[in-house]
């Protein structure tokens, strides 16, 4: 079972709101629409998507990461660094 599991549902309403405003942009940049105001929706979009991806990251350490450095050995090692991979990709991005 994956940490953010209870929560699921929340997660797909999150994400399907965030289609739907992509969906938005998609009109926005078809209908010729001004540039500050399509740039402005990129930027809710963006603030989104980073919302959920914090929320992933904190259900995976609460979860899955301090489940594997309960049990030690090479899959706590292995979870860590995978942890500290993806959040300096999320950094990055």
């Amino acid at each position: 079972m994956h940490g953010y599991t209870q929560g699921k549902e929340e997660y797909v309403t999150r994400l399907r709101r965030i289609e739907g405003q992509i969906r938005g942009l998609q009109r926005m940049v078809e209908e010729d629409k001004y540039c500050i105001d399509i740039l402005t929706q990129v930027s809710a979009a963006t603030k989104a998507l980073q919302s959920v991806s914090l929320g992933l990251m904190d259900e995976h350490l609460k979860h899955c990461v301090s489940d594997a450095i309960a049990k030690g050995g090479t899959e706590a090692d292995e979870k860590i660094k995978e942890a500290s991979d993806v959040i300096a990709r999320l950094v990055r991005s």
